[in-house]
């Protein structure tokens, strides 16, 4: 009787798990027919139904990394191609997963990284002519970003030298603007030396006393010089003086002549 009882339960769990299969197989259907009519949003949606119902679904996995990668949803891609690799076993699938993976990180501009995935996908599927391509190409994009990379590096250094002639050709043009600058005020002194010493000259011929104003005279000439009205004052004085030198000799011939009269009288 137990024996009975233990075939049912497991036809039972049999028509259980082959009804879910029914049920993810019906997901991934409806999910397929909606990413090739490029519903890449719907078909995401169906593909993780799909695996609700089996979650260790190879098909619905890889098929939602599709779905994501078309929504250029790369980092979520990525990481789901990468969760497969973790529990997938068989090389030709390892092959397609490190593919795509590939072309994930080519689209995030990881070339490096994405030749390296090719190159693992190819040790897994070496007659992946599709990859084989991808690969060369990722090859040729490395060579092109070093090339840019090497161009941009010249064209760093090109425009850095450049900058030092520019800078060097600028603080020439200070230097000489400084030492004209340097000649004009030189210039400007020395003129001013000059004009001062003409100024010096010019003043001490003017002190000279042959080159003296004649108005003022020398200090002899000073002391010598007399106000008119002390010239008219001397010439009064001289003129009474004059005056009074007349009155004496006249008193003086009077008096001889009084004299001269008495000594007739007297010797008569």
């Amino acid at each position: 009787m137990n024996k009975y009882i233990a075939l049912f339960i497991g036809l039972l769990c049999l028509f259980s798990l082959d009804a879910l299969a029914q049920k993810e197989r019906k997901f991934i259907r409806k999910g397929n027919g909606l990413f090739e009519g490029n519903e890449y949003e719907n078909s995401e949606v169906e593909y993780r139904k799909a695996l609700d119902k089996k979650i260790n679904s190879y098909e619905a996995g890889f098929n939602l990394g599709d779905a994501l990668y078309k929504q250029k949803k790369y980092d979520e891609a990525l990481k789901q191609y990468q969760a497969l690799t973790a529990t997938e076993k068989d090389p030709k699938k390892l092959g397609e997963i490190y593919h795509n993976i590939g072309n994930t990180l080519l689209m995030n501009r990881k070339i490096d990284k994405s030749i390296e995935a090719y190159k693992e996908s190819l040790r897994n599927f070496p007659n992946s002519k599709e990859t084989k391509y991808n690969l060369e190409y990722a090859k040729k994009m490395k060579q092109k970003e070093e090339e840019k990379k090497k161009k941009q590096d010249q064209n760093k250094d090109q425009n850095k030298n450049q900058d030092k002639k520019d800078q060097n050709k600028d603080q020439n043009k200070k230097d000489q603007n400084k030492d004209q600058d340097k000649k004009d005020q030189n210039k400007k002194d020395q003129d001013k030396k000059d004009q001062d010493k003409k100024d010096q000259d010019k003043k001490d011929q003017k002190d000279k006393p042959e080159n003296q104003d004649k108005k003022k005279g020398d200090p002899e000439e000073q002391q010598n010089k007399i106000s008119e009205q002390d010239a008219k004052r001397l010439l009064e004085a001289l003129e009474n003086d004059e005056k009074k030198v007349q009155e004496k000799v006249q008193k003086a011939k009077a008096v001889a002549q009084k004299a001269k009269r008495s000594k007739i009288k007297k010797d008569w």
